[in-house]
């Protein structure tokens, strides 16, 4: 048996130490091999991501990669946490969404893990009315509730405080947020922001009547589901935070008071590292506006699983999205975490969704221990660097409101909702060539599919910005899809013809069966195109085989009546090709020119 020695040494001391030059000399030696031609000093740049904003990842960071001193949690610039304990002790809020009455869903949630609610209420959600029977049965000492009731904030703030002393509630045990957000509902409807002279009531009552309650919420959703990217999400939370400090201050409550009047709401998405950078940017962005005004504070976090990336076909994938945007916003220290149901944007959710929402958080804390560590990323090289970079993004797109005249006229004179549309056109491009993949959507679509249905959900408030999904540009797709198939009994197709042995033309036969599946066209790889009920066709095999087979394929092809020949590869000349569908073509263009021809409207 080896025994290892006990002196402190470090086993590895005996090698030497590996130089950067010398990764980089191995790293662009793999990629020359792979047909990319780049010397050492660009190996690096050569496997690196670029992402919104203007950010990139480098394929690897060290200790040469400086980041600001990130402090400790509870303390400025509060990157670690707000508080000094973080989650530890019971882990993050998980606080579930209601939009409709549904008295037994709610108490359901809270029965089974939920630990505060977020009513929507007024138009578009609950009727301030209703309150009272959403909440029969709920111990409102014991659990916090949130409201979000737009323009209808001061009926339902009112309803809820009434609802407080009705039943017996001590002031001090009352818990939550009232919910005002002007400047959220100018970006949802496109209205002037509401008076905030009743906000600003609502702020004084709170701050000297009930003090575990928030009377007002910097809402950045609205423009993260109007396509924007992080940095602007951050810079939209401070402009809109500062506006707030600025009416609070005017009604004549101090800065800690007012500063405890807010929570922000962020979305947390399925692009792990990015969201806890964000949240980790969002406190000390924060704590940098506060500092200003002369009292550094901490920010109060609420993340919700971002409807963006929701899904309407093979919506079981948005479990795995859900999954992974819960554990960062964990990781990256929000204080609230809400968990969307996986079926939240085909309707209202069932209770077997409502279930599955509220469980993934707690597994993740029961099961995985993921609060038992306070800001876990702390310390990695890469997720430091990119909370810094990040925050400098937010920032910059901060200072740009302020210069348009603030968060009210930047939204008012059409600015803001310019500068999120040419984010949202950029990504779009690159949903459109599946350079960013929607697994169920525009990867891996499931044709035979039943679709999940569900009761519609109450019709949000519009007007404002937009709100936009990933899926949208194929959604369109297969809706056409959908009708043909009503209509006529059957999808549209495609035949794909099959060159050569498989080992040449499996590869991208798959590739072009993804493809068209991903715009509801059927494929077809078996018998004959005379027989396959297909107008167009798709050739499949290696670039030796196109080069021998391809013209003539495609000539016997045109023969039997094919309309239109695809190949499957790199653009060439090939005689009698029509097209081309590769890695990195306009995917959305030729399926909807493809459905055009087709004749499915």
């Amino acid at each position: 048996m080896t025994v290892l020695p006990d002196d402190g040494l470090s086993l590895a001391s005996e090698f030497p130490d590996a130089t950067h030059e010398q990764w980089q000399r191995l790293v662009a030696g793999v990629l020359r091999k792979s047909g990319r031609e780049v010397p050492d000093t660009a190996a690096e740049e050569a496997l690196s991501t670029t992402l919104e904003d203007g950010l990139g990842i480098r394929p690897l960071y060290s200790a040469h990669d400086a980041a600001p001193d990130s402090g400790l949690p509870g303390f400025a610039p509060f990157v670690r946490g707000g508080r000094a304990e973080g989650s530890t002790v019971g882990g993050w809020d998980v606080r579930q969404q209601h939009t409709a009455v549904d008295g037994g869903a709610v108490l359901a949630d809270l029965e089974n893990g939920v630990t505060s609610l977020w009513l929507v209420a007024g138009a578009g959600g609950i009727p301030v009315s209703s309150l009272g029977s959403v909440l029969d049965g709920v111990y409102l000492d014991l659990a916090p509730v949130v409201l979000d009731a737009g323009r209808d904030v001061e009926s339902a703030a009112r309803e809820l405080l009434r609802l407080y002393e009705e039943r017996g509630v001590a002031k001090e045990a009352a818990r939550g947020n009232l919910g005002a957000d002007p400047l959220g509902h100018q970006a949802r409807t496109g209205d002037e922001p509401f008076d905030f002279a009743p906000v600003a009531g609502l702020a004084r009552w709170c701050a000297e009547e009930y003090p575990g309650l928030r009377a007002l919420t910097v809402d950045a959703l609205p423009y993260h589901e109007a396509g924007g990217s992080a940095a602007q999400e951050l810079g939209c939370s401070l402009a809109t935070g500062v506006a707030y400090l600025r009416e609070l201050d005017e009604a004549g409550l101090s800065v800690e008071h007012a500063c405890a009047q807010l929570e922000f709401r962020y979305a947390a998405t399925a692009d792990q590292f990015l969201t806890i950078a964000k949240l980790r940017a969002a406190r000390r962005l924060w704590a940098r506006v506060t500092e200003v005004c002369g009292a550094p504070v901490g920010q109060l976090q609420h993340a919700v699983t971002s409807p963006v990336m929701m899904a309407r076909r093979d919506p079981w994938v948005n479990m795995l999205r859900t999954t992974v945007a819960t554990l960062a916003a964990g990781v990256g220290g929000a204080d609230a975490v809400t968990v969307l149901p996986f079926d939240h944007a085909i309707g209202l959710p069932d209770a077997f969704a409502r279930r599955i929402a509220r469980n993934t958080s707690t597994i993740l804390v029961e099961e995985s221990h993921l609060s038992r560590v306070i800001d876990p990323a702390g310390g990695s090289w890469y997720v430091e660097r990119l909370t810094d970079e990040l925050a400098y993004a937010g920032w910059e797109f901060f200072q740009w409101i302020e210069r348009a005249g603030g968060q009210a006229e930047a939204l008012r004179s059409g600015r803001l909702g310019q500068e999120l549309a040419k984010t949202w056109e950029a990504r779009s491009a690159k949903l459109a060539k599946r350079r960013e993949p929607v697994t169920g959507v525009s990867e891996f679509p499931n044709l035979a599919e039943r679709p999940v249905e569900r009761v519609p959900a109450p019709v949000p408030p519009a007007g404002g910005l937009p709100r936009v999904r990933r899926d949208e540009a194929y959604e369109t797709l297969r809706a056409r899809s959908d009708a043909h198939l009503a209509a006529t009994g059957s999808r549209p197709r495609i035949f794909l013809a099959a060159m050569g042995p498989a080992a040449a033309h499996t590869a991208r036969l798959t590739f072009a069966s993804n493809l068209f599946q991903a715009g509801g066209i059927e494929p077809v790889t078996e018998g004959t195109f005379e027989d396959s009920g297909a107008t167009e066709v798709c050739l499949c095999s290696s670039d030796a085989l196109y080069e021998e087979q391809a013209a003539e394929t495609a000539r016997a092809l045109r023969a039997a009546g094919a309309g239109h020949v695809f190949l499957a590869g790199r653009p060439g000349q090939y005689p009698g090709v029509d097209g081309y569908v590769f890695a990195g073509c306009d995917t959305v263009t030729v399926l909807s020119t493809a459905l055009d021809r087709m004749g499915v409207s």
